[in-house]
């Protein structure tokens, strides 16, 4: 049996218990700038042969130009073609990359979200296995290989699964709340057929050189190394994007609130009509952001326990499911309620959804309701950290949004103190019931 093979078996329940009993007391982060100007944020967890890396840029789906929404995107897919020859070392096609990260045991992956172009490595922490996978990475990062032929293939398979999803009324309904709720901003961009396709594999070279800079790259680590390896583990790694040099990016205009209501009914052929409901919502660095969060499970993200569910599913029987959230990102992300009813039922229960929307900005929960999201919330937090991958996503996310360093051990009493009237003062200053974007795809005239 391999190490690896030993590992994937035992590690949940090491994971599990060595994190139920961290999480109850402080966990360490520790946090500098390195040479190259990348800021590091480490959780030095040696119980666990392994270690975890991401690397966020600020690069995400904000970034597109409008006239080719998916490059982003299409250039972290494109980051694993294949990586071109350098001094001593032969080019390696895709399959031959691929092969080369499983013959260490690693993964190495790009991705995106609103704000990030991330990079992520996992590795095991064994000394030799270690140095591959970082020497493999940093020459991923440092020569990607951009295969004209390769993104070719891509942009079909885009392209067609493009064209499949438009005969989904869920996305003509994520489409139209998208352009609605942010007008012109790049977050309401969506890639289609003709931003597909005026994208070009030197754009997204440029892209990737551009976006892709150590000055700015946050790195969040978790696992079996300690911090002075970590800074080498950094130094190879930002290395190999140093020479794209650091050029400053352009401020990105606020994405701005809604001066009406919106109402768009689509006609669409379908079983069940989609609704979704909403506006723009909030930055992640808002101060009302932990009233938001719990209020909002209250209010629809408690699944079966939401106040939407309630009205909307168990006494009025108009959708099997309901819910609501806050997208938060760097720029203030949307508010979204959405459901699926039949096509008979979907003014009715837009009318319900509304009306449920309006009582809870006016009364914030009920001292009941309050108590048991914090029970919930508070009882669960340790499922939010059972892994290296979940540590590494709140690291991440401590990183990328400047939050305190302690914010993993003050996040309790972050829920606990809040009030009834913390909340409904939080959504009474950020939604407005009556004027929201609505979009229904599929309703019955």
């Amino acid at each position: 049996m391999t190490l690896f093979t030993l590992l994937r078996r035992t590690l949940p329940a090491l994971l599990l218990l060595s994190t139920l009993g961290t999480a109850r007391a402080t966990i360490p982060i520790e946090q500098w700038t390195h040479a190259s100007g990348a800021r590091v944020h480490l959780i030095a967890s040696p119980s666990i042969p392994m270690l975890d890396v991401q690397i966020d840029f600020d690069g995400g789906r904000r970034r597109d130009p409008a006239a080719q929404a998916g490059l982003a995107s299409a250039t972290a897919g494109l980051l694993s073609g294949g990586v071109a020859a350098q001094p001593g070392l032969p080019a390696l096609d895709e399959n031959q990359l691929s092969e080369a990260w499983a013959d260490l045991g690693a993964q190495f992956g790009a991705g995106i979200t609103l704000d990030r172009f991330s990079v992520s490595l996992r590795t095991l922490a064994e000394p030799d296995l270690l140095d591959r996978a970082v020497a493999l990475a940093a020459r991923q990062l440092a020569a990607p290989a951009w295969p004209e032929r390769v993104w070719q293939r891509d942009r079909e398979r885009l392209l067609a699964a493009l064209k499949e999803a438009e005969n989904r009324p869920g996305t003509q309904a994520s489409r139209a709340f998208g352009r609605a709720v942010y007008g012109d901003h790049p977050y309401g961009f969506r890639a289609d057929a003709g931003t597909l396709n005026a994208i070009r594999v030197a754009d997204m070279r440029a892209f990737y050189r551009r976006h892709v800079v150590s000055c700015r790259a946050q790195v969040s680590m978790v696992g079996a190394v300690d911090r002075a390896t970590a800074d080498r583990i950094v130094g190879r790694l930002m290395a190999a994007v140093q020479p794209h040099g650091c050029s400053a990016l352009p401020d990105l205009p606020p994405v701005q609130p809604l001066a009406k209501a919106v109402d768009q009914r689509l006609p669409f052929v379908a079983a069940q009509a989609q609704v979704l409901i909403g506006q723009p919502g909030v930055a992640r660095a808002d101060p009302d952001f932990f009233a938001l969060y719990v209020g909002n499970y209250v209010l629809g993200g408690g699944g079966f326990v939401s106040r939407l569910m309630t009205e909307v599913r168990e006494k009025r029987g108009l959708t099997y499911g309901v819910s609501s959230y806050f997208l938060t990102a760097r720029q203030a992300g949307a508010f979204q309620i959405a459901l699926t009813t039949r096509p008979d039922q979907a003014a009715q229960a837009v009318d319900v959804v509304r009306e449920v929307v309006r009582d809870f900005v006016a009364k914030g929960p009920t001292e009941a309701e309050l108590q048991a999201a914090k029970d919930y919330l508070i009882n669960g937090e340790a499922l939010r950290l059972d892994s290296n991958r979940k540590l590494l996503d709140n690291v991440a996310n401590i990183a990328w949004n400047d939050l305190p360093l302690d914010y993993l051990d003050t996040w309790t009493k972050e829920i606990e103190r809040l009030s009834v009237a913390d909340i409904q003062r939080a959504f009474a200053r950020v939604l407005q019931p009556d004027r929201m974007v609505t979009v229904v795809v599929g309703a019955q005239p």
